[in-house]
Order: C-alpha cells, then sequence, then structure tokens
C-alpha cells in the first residue's frame, strides 16, 4: 500500500488488534475495580484505540483528551508540543489512564507526566497500543502494553505518516526496501 510516498505492508491484521484490546480491557477493568477513573487520551494518534478501549473495560469513566505531537513526517522531533491541554480538567484524587497509541522514545511522557502530576492525581496507569523497546529511553513503567514492535514506522489504527493513515484498520509497517 501506498501512502505519499511511501510503501507499507500489512503487520498487525484488525481481528489481532480487536482482541488484544478486549484483554487489555480485561486488565484495566481488573485494576480499576471500585474506582471511577477518566481516561486521557493523546491526540491525534490514540483516538481510534480509546474508543474501542472504553467499550473493552467494565466499568464506568469520565473521558478527555490532550493533544501532543512529536513527530515530522518518519521521525521524532525531539520535541514535544501541546496544542491543548489539560486547562479544564479537573484531575485530584483520581485514577487516571492515561492513553498512548505509540510509545518510542518516550519523549512525550517524560514531557506530559510532570504536567499531570501537578495536577494531583491519585495514580496514573499508562496504556498503549505499542511499544518500541528498542529505543525506549525512559524509566517510568507502561503499565499495560498491546504488542511491543521493532523500530519500525508503522501507520494505521489511528497512527499517521504526514497526515493520511489514520483511518486504517490494520497497522502497517514501512517496507524494508525504503
Amino acid at each position: 500500500m501506498q501512502i505519499h510516498d511511501k510503501q507499507f505492508k500489512r503487520y498487525i491484521d484488525e481481528a489481532k488488534i480487536q482482541a488484544r484490546i478486549l484483554e487489555m480491557g480485561q486488565v484495566l477493568t481488573e485494576r480499576m475495580k471500585n474506582k471511577n477513573p477518566i481516561f486521557l487520551s493523546i491526540l491525534n494518534g490514540s483516538f481510534v484505540l480509546v474508543a474501542d478501549l472504553v467499550r473493552a473495560c467494565d466499568f464506568d469513566a469520565e473521558l478527555s483528551f490532550v493533544r501532543l505531537s512529536s513527530y515530522d513526517k518518519l521521525t521524532s522531533t525531539g520535541r514535544v508540543k501541546m496544542h491543548y491541554g489539560l486547562d479544564d480538567v479537573d484531575l485530584e484524587n483520581k485514577d487516571i489512564i492515561l492513553i498512548e497509541d505509540i510509545v518510542d522514545t518516550g519523549n512525550t511522557l517524560e514531557f506530559f507526566l510532570p504536567e499531570l502530576q501537578i495536577k494531583n492525581p491519585s495514580s496514573i496507569t499508562i496504556a498503549s497500543l505499542l511499544l518500541k523497546p528498542e529505543v525506549y529511553q525512559k524509566k517510568f513503567p507502561i503499565d499495560i502494553v498491546g504488542f511491543e514492535i521493532p523500530n519500525k514506522f508503522v501507520v494505521g489504527y489511528g497512527l499517521d505518516y504526514d497526515g493520511l493513515g489514520r483511518t486504517l484498520r490494520d497497522i502497517w509497517q514501512l517496507d524494508e526496501k525504503e
């Protein structure tokens, strides 16, 4: 499949993604027993994941969004920008489930976690569909991971390449020939 000027090959199909999200929902349901957490989704990439994950959980929860970015085309810039965030969200004494589409270097979380901690939550659970352990450089735990993947560029299921590919149901990996 071609997106812009790059070729991608199917990497993780929709059925496998959905099965793993159900498992992640079961883990969260057990962890959040007797709690009323708030899902905090990091846009734009996690919008598909959070929609499926909240429905896979068997508890009532609030939902809010922040928009952060750190990529330029295929690579992380190393700088994180907050486009909109936590100004109107009360997180004091709340259990937060922070939803990420993908964690690679961890720079986005390193930038954002202090912003969350200032709000004095009861707890923060980090859930990410994808983790690239070979480039992850931070010490804080990613509590729930859908899939560990190699350090290759991926699109689909909310992830994009230069704005396109988010609507794909599967996850596609940049073709080795690229």
